[in-house]
């Protein structure tokens, strides 16, 4: 790659791959280390993918939830960013290749994350996107809101029942968010600006083939977010699964229901760095670590964040959220820095569990924290807060805070914008 640190320069060279919780978090955290970091990402930006569904639903722009990673990282003066693909790595050789060349690295941390899965059917992807970029957000903003401008055109009543049933698959903490949103953006915002059709009638399904909608949250807590989401008119099918997505709709078994819009949250995958780097992996792609989150044979190659699949020192099973990375970013940094320093390394990786949230919609949320649990508009609170506060930028923390404010009290959504390419259009058909 061009950025590769000068012939010249003995410093070791730490390459990270993905800037996201996990990538960032070892890179601001090896700022003071006699080290030459490169940090290499396809996009030039970090995205907080928590908030990323309040961009789909309207509730906030992309700028307010996302920072240029140069901007991020401008005062890091050990730190160069590249705007790269990676198209393999060499762990024997020490060498990252891609379509802009290769990297030599002594140390290498990859962190590229995860993206969705459709359990083996991708043909159902370009009719149930999921969401996991700013490109997805903005796709399927365009998606809803296309979706009641045309079945305020429709003359066929069939067609506009279909426009106006929107099916999210997954009942997990995403799905719930979009389907409590969806919901308040069909039945809060939207009523009284269309004069065909009454949004507030918009059918929402949520399908989830567990037991329950949140499954890692509490049986009570679990129950408090369904009758939150019923209490928004969401319709809430659970023990069902998805037996097929079409552009026409979606089949449960052998049930057909007519939609426009599909939204995929039923499961994600790891990234193709375990193939990159020939190592064991799960089901899932993630690949198998030893307790220091190192590739087992090569204790100079990294790997975290979802892309890992680990059970710490206490025997905990690391979940895949955003506390997780950030910390095993951290973690990896001070190992690197210990090594540099020849010093005695950390004892290996421990997880600390700070708690699991989930927004239903305008004051109704629920949460937990070690064995605290919270429901309604304190939960609510307290989710504003935990997610403003990691925010990059205290314009971003402000502008986000005055927006939720602003609509909590006026149920507005203002960022509807239906944006697409030049010469591209949002297809229902």
């Amino acid at each position: 790659m061009p950025l590769e640190p000068s012939k010249q320069d003995k410093r070791p060279c730490v390459a990270i791959i993905g800037a996201g919780f996990a990538g960032l978090a070892a890179t601001k955290n090896l700022a003071d280390a006699d080290a030459d970091i490169i940090l290499i990402d396809r996009r030039n930006h970090h995205i907080f993918q928590p908030l990323l569904y309040q961009v789909a639903t309207a509730a906030l722009s992309p700028a307010q939830i996302a920072q240029p990673t140069r901007l991020i990282l401008r005062g890091q003066k050990n730190c160069t960013t590249a705007l790269a693909e990676v198209s393999g790595i060499d762990p024997d050789k020490k060498v990252i290749y891609g379509p802009k060349g290769d990297l030599a690295y002594d140390y290498l941390i990859v962190a590229t994350g995860a993206t969705h899965t459709y359990f083996g059917h991708n043909e159902w992807a370009s009719f149930a996107p999921g969401l996991k970029s700013i490109e997805d957000a903005l796709s399927l903003r365009g998606r809803l809101l296309d979706a009641f401008e045309e079945a305020e055109t429709s003359s066929d009543s069939d067609s506009q029942k279909a426009l106006l049933t929107f099916v999210i698959v997954g009942g997990g903490p995403t799905g719930v968010e979009m389907a409590g949103a969806i919901a308040e953006l069909a039945r809060h915002t939207l009523p009284g600006e269309f004069r065909r059709i009454r949004t507030d009638s918009a059918r929402i399904l949520l399908i989830e083939a567990g037991p329950k909608v949140l499954a890692p949250f509490p049986s009570h807590l679990s129950q408090r977010a369904l009758q939150d989401l019923q209490d928004l008119g969401v319709e809430v099918r659970t023990g069902q699964a998805v037996t097929n997505c079409t552009a026409e709709g979606v089949y449960i078994g052998e049930e057909f229901i007519p939609a426009r819009t599909i939204i995929w949250s039923a499961g994600v995958k790891a990234s193709p760095a375990a193939e990159w780097l020939k190592a064991e992996c799960d089901r899932a792609g993630r690949v198998l670590v030893n307790p220091d989150l190192s590739l087992p044979g090569h204790d100079d190659v990294f790997v975290i964040g979802d892309t890992a699949h680990l059970t710490d020192r206490n025997g905990v099973a690391v979940p895949g959220l955003a506390p997780a990375a950030e910390r095993q970013g951290h973690y990896v940094a001070r190992l690197i820095e210990s090594r540099l320093q020849n010093k005695p390394a950390p004892e290996p990786f421990a997880y600390k569990d700070y708690g699991i949230m989930a927004t239903i919609g305008r004051g109704k949320a629920v949460g937990k924290v070690g064995s605290w649990t919270f429901t309604g508009r304190l939960a609510w609170s307290l989710w504003g807060l935990v997610h403003l506060m990691p925010l990059v930028g205290f314009r971003n923390r402000m502008m986000v805070a005055g927006d939720w404010f602003w609509a909590y009290f006026t149920k507005a959504r203002s960022v509807r914008l239906i944006t697409v390419k030049k010469n591209d259009s949002v297809e229902l058909k």
